[in-house]
């Protein structure tokens, strides 16, 4: 079970909300967030309510200027959370090249640092996640912006978060 609080202001002042769940919209609690403490577990972070727009992988620790965490220039970017549950067993997920599952497809069972190089494939633009919790990231070697995948079938890239089908590189979260 994971543990985040939010704080309105900056390292760790002012009122606070403490969850273990998803929170769709922060500020039904708080005027702002503008840092927060993850206690347990891990948590993706959202600037948007309903798990929307930017978003960032936090883990034990803690996060004094979320405006930093988030390389964003608000100052209260943390709008919703989405926590992400243990996962034991397997990591099984297909790519393809095109939306709907269309053109060529593969397999990844493991990290993808370089999707290119790996696959000779230049765009995914739909996946079908069958186990485990990925990070897709817009660029080789895990940078750029990153976007959770769940268990699920996603047919185009704005199912993930994204406006364009660039995509680099895939991780497993296998942390904890």
């Amino acid at each position: 079970m994971g543990r985040i609080i939010f704080y309105e202001e900056r390292n760790f002042q002012g009122r606070s909300y403490e969850t273990s769940s998803d929170c769709p919209e922060l500020t039904s609690y708080l005027s702002r967030c503008n840092s927060c403490r993850v206690e347990s577990g891990l948590f993706m972070v959202y600037e948007k309510p309903n798990f929307i727009g930017h978003q960032i992988l936090v883990r034990r620790g803690e996060y004094p200027d979320n405006q930093r965490l988030m390389g964003m220039s608000t100052s209260d970017c943390i709008r919703s959370c989405r926590m992400i549950p243990m996962h034991r067993g397997p990591f099984r997920m297909r790519i393809y090249e095109r939306e709907n599952f269309g053109g060529q497809m593969h397999e990844l069972l493991d990290d993808c640092d370089n999707m290119m190089d790996r696959f000779r494939m230049s765009e995914c633009q739909s996946c079908n996640v069958m186990d485990g919790h990925w990070l897709m990231f817009e660029q080789p070697n895990y940078r750029g912006r990153m976007y959770l995948l769940e268990r699920g079938e996603y047919r185009q890239p704005s199912d993930w978060g994204a406006s364009s089908p660039g995509v680099g590189s895939f991780r497993r979260i296998t942390e904890f």
